[in-house]
């Protein structure tokens, strides 16, 4: 629709719509409420006691460890109902 327009044209729609915008969120029951969220949100994360360095190294290499383990629990339980199932049962292996 405004592919043909000059450029100056769409950046001023684009500003215009952002306005207009804000202006719904400013003036509307809903977009108080939001913009108050918002905020209460943002304050809320700056008292969030963030993990250091070291501290989010640690728990990751430890989520890695325990994914890693599962991983080989459900290989190894995968390899053993599937040796009952066929090998023993149906004897097709």
């Amino acid at each position: 629709m405004l592919d043909a327009q000059p450029m100056v044209a769409r950046i001023g729609v684009f500003v215009g719509g952002l306005v207009v915008a804000a202006l719904l969120a400013w003036f509307s029951e809903p977009g108080r409420r939001t913009l108050s969220f918002a905020g209460e949100s943002y304050n809320e994360v700056k008292r969030v006691s963030w993990p250091t360095r070291k501290e989010t190294i640690q728990m990751t290499g430890i989520v890695f460890a325990f994914v890693a383990v599962m991983g080989l629990l459900m290989w190894v339980l995968d390899k053993g109902i599937e040796w009952v199932l066929y090998g023993l049962l149906l004897g097709w292996k």
